[in-house]
C-alpha cells in the first residue's frame, strides 16, 4: 500500500512539474469576401477548409493536421486560408454573383465533409481534396499545388516520388 501510495504521489508530482505543452495557436482563417480580397492583393492561392458544426472528421483535421506548427506555418507562408461553413446562410458574393456559403459549397460540387477546396488568387477553382488527408500527405498537397506542379502538368503521384 505504501508503494503505491508513493507512486500515485510521484505521478502527480511530475504531471504537474511536467511543461505544459501550450495549445496550437490558431490559425489566421478568414471568412469568404476578406479571404478573397486578402488573395487578390497577395497574390496567393486560397485554401477553403468547407466544413460543417456536426462533422467528426472536420474536427480531426483541425486537430491533427491544421493544428500543426509545419503545416500552419507553410500555410501562413503560402495560403489564404478561408473558413466555409457548409451549411450556413450566411450571405456573401462570389465571382459578381450574391449567394451564401451553402451555396457555394454545393457550388464547387461538395458533397461530404471535410473537404478542402482550392482556388488560384483570382478565386478561380483549381481542385477539390476530400475527407480527411493525414498531416504529411496534407503538406505534400500544399506544396504539388502552391509550387506550380499542377499548373506544369506534372501528375500528383510523379510529384510524391521525387517530393524531398
Amino acid at each position: 500500500m505504501r508503494a503505491l501510495l508513493a507512486l500515485l504521489l510521484f505521478a502527480a508530482t511530475a504531471a504537474h512539474a511536467a511543461p505544459k505543452s501550450k495549445a496550437p495557436a490558431e490559425s489566421a482563417w478568414r471568412t469568404w469576401q476578406p479571404g478573397l480580397e486578402e488573395a487578390s492583393r497577395a497574390k496567393k492561392p486560397i485554401l477553403v477548409d468547407v466544413y460543417t458544426d456536426w462533422c467528426g472528421w472536420c474536427k480531426r483535421m483541425d486537430r491533427d493536421v491544421y493544428a500543426r506548427s509545419d503545416v500552419r506555418e507553410y500555410l501562413a507562408k503560402n495560403y489564404v486560408v478561408i473558413r466555409l461553413n457548409a451549411e450556413s446562410a450566411r450571405a456573401t458574393t462570389y465571382q459578381g454573383k450574391n449567394t451564401t456559403e451553402r451555396s457555394l459549397a454545393s457550388g464547387f460540387r461538395v458533397t461530404g465533409y471535410p473537404t478542402t477546396v482550392f482556388l488560384r488568387s483570382t478565386g478561380d477553382h483549381m481542385v477539390n481534396v476530400p475527407g480527411y488527408v493525414a498531416a504529411d500527405r496534407f503538406l505534400l498537397i500544399l506544396r504539388y499545388l502552391a509550387e506550380g506542379h499542377m499548373d506544369r502538368g506534372v501528375p500528383f503521384e510523379t510529384f510524391e516520388k521525387t517530393a524531398p
